[in-house]
């Protein structure tokens, strides 16, 4: 059968988990991929109130829906990253604390186990039983170097180096957390990441000794702009792509004024040289990512991360939904398609 196609919840974090899950089930999806903003995987509740995650679960399977990962970017991007004011709006209150950069990373590395910890428990209490997929957390990292992206003033590979040790310091002891309980951490490639395309992630692959929990949240939308190839990228980590976002971007717009690093411009904007879009209106190839999945053995679910600032995000969603279900197609498990010329096999 084909792949599960469920809704990253992160964008919607305006509606309760109560109010959105029926909209999800209406727009055509099998599950959710549960965010820890707003209401929809809240970590302290879920390790401490059991009768809080049976509810959520017989919210979830009682409109015949489930649920396969959660989502931590929020609080993975304060891990690693250079603290300021930006990053007080998206922690909680908790994690920012007195806003001490040092106390912030650090107390949003401990969110990040008790993240994973909370994951486990959530999905051990699936009425349904496991899922026949390894849990996942997917999320961000930060990056102690992301703004030497332009090496000027002159930046040297011992620089570098010092940022993806300090990544590999702070992201080793949450995967070895991640390890104990049976769960895997999956980064989403992304610009402002360690990892933002294929050289540097195999560079912060390499940063934690190829632990086995570390991997990837694919999400070709984040490479394409760069012109990174999305689809070498699947080749590159057959075995590490532990999740898979569907997301659309286009390209080569705009109207000359701003280049690929944004221009400082709000989305949809015209005069953006890339944007965001609906699910299989924009520029990325999602056959030729299907043929990849198949090639690797990736059957985890296909997660719409929904994101256009122009559409209606219902319609969006909905027809994403859709096209996701148009374009996948399960692998050919038996014999070649020529088999059958063979005698024996007639």
């Amino acid at each position: 059968m084909s792949r599960p196609v469920t809704l990253f919840t992160g964008q919607w974090a305006d509606l309760s988990i109560k109010d959105l899950l029926p909209e999800i089930k209406a727009m055509g999806y099998d599950g959710v991929e549960l965010a820890c903003w707003g209401d929809h995987f809240e970590v302290d509740k879920i390790l401490n109130d059991d009768q809080h995650v049976n509810e959520l679960w017989s919210l979830i399977k009682g409109l015949d829906l489930t649920c396969y990962s959660v989502s931590n970017h929020l609080v993975g991007q304060a891990v690693c990253d250079i603290i300021d004011d930006r990053h007080k709006a998206i922690l909680s209150p908790e994690v920012w604390g007195d806003g001490d950069p040092e106390g912030v990373r650090q107390r949003a590395a401990q969110e990040m186990i008790r993240t994973g910890q909370a994951c486990r428990k959530f999905m051990d209490a699936n009425p349904d039983g496991p899922s026949g997929f390894a849990p996942v957390v997917n999320g961000f990292t930060g990056s102690s170097i992301w703004h030497s992206i332009y090496a000027f003033p002159p930046t040297n590979q011992d620089y570098w180096n010092c940022g993806f040790q300090d990544f590999a310091n702070r992201y080793t002891p949450i995967l070895d957390a991640y390890d104990a309980v049976d769960v895997n951490f999956a980064l989403e490639v992304h610009p402002t990441e360690i990892a933002f395309d294929i050289v540097t992630a195999q560079r912060a692959l390499e940063a934690v000794g190829g632990h086995k929990r570390f991997g990837f949240n694919y999400d070709p939308s984040h490479l394409g702009y760069q012109g990174v190839d999305y689809v070498k990228f699947l080749r590159t980590f057959p075995d590490r792509i532990y999740h898979v976002h569907m997301k659309d971007v286009w390209w080569g717009h705009g109207d000359g004024t701003v280049g690929v690093f944004g221009g400082h411009t709000d989305f949809a904007d015209a005069r953006r040289y890339w944007d965001f879009r609906s699910v299989g209106r924009g520029d990325i190839d999602f056959e030729e990512i299907i043929v990849a999945l198949n090639d690797i053995g990736y059957n985890g679910p296909l997660s719409v991360e929904w994101e256009d600032a122009r559409m209606d995000r219902i319609h969006g969603a909905t027809e994403s939904c859709q096209y996701v279900r148009d374009v996948d197609f399960p692998r050919n498990e038996a014999a070649s398609f020529d088999a059958a010329f063979d005698k024996e096999n007639q």
